[in-house]
């Protein structure tokens, strides 16, 4: 039986879509390998801090999004289900002199990988963001994982030579 093809749309998180977006973003913050080999650093405050970003979002869009991607799923009571996300902030670059976005926590529901939910849901965002002004995405990837490195530079992003560290306040 040939494969029918997938559609994917791609939205921002609305507070109807809480649910789904805590539930999307809780498996990767709780299964991801390479999160947790970073997690204690990064301060993983579990459940409750995932609320509450969620939250933050909700209530302070300015700040920056959720990005939800969607795909047909007949199992789902509406149709479409969330399939993958992502987290979106907003940042002020001095080099740029311009708006920039920060990506993180980019995921796709386990079952979904490997289908082009990520390639659509970044191409989605990367319209998206370019439409609201902002002129460079930056995001990271744990030094280990190949193979999201490979999917962020199929998509056009290149290594700054840097490491990310952080400092919990």
């Amino acid at each position: 039986m040939p494969e029918v093809a997938l559609s994917v749309t791609c939205e921002r998180m609305s507070p109807t879509a809480r649910a789904e977006a805590l539930e999307l973003l809780a498996a990767f913050l709780t299964e991801d390998v390479h999160y947790l080999a970073s997690s204690t650093v990064y301060g993983d405050g579990g459940r409750a801090a995932i609320e509450r970003a969620v939250d933050l979002f909700i209530a302070r869009p300015e700040l920056g999004f959720v990005w939800l991607a969607r795909a047909h799923d007949p199992a789902a009571v509406t149709g479409h289900s969330a399939v993958g996300g992502c987290v979106v902030c907003y940042a002020i670059s001095t080099s740029r002199g311009a708006l920039v976005a920060k990506l993180d926590d980019v995921s796709v529901r386990t079952g979904w990988q490997g289908r082009g939910i990520g390639t659509a849901m970044l191409q989605a965002l990367v319209h998206e963001l370019r439409h609201g002004g902002v002129t460079r995405i930056d995001t990271a990837c744990h030094r280990d994982n190949a193979p999201a490195r490979r999917f962020y530079e199929r998509l056009g992003f290149e290594s700054l030579h840097e490491e990310r560290i952080a400092l919990l306040l």
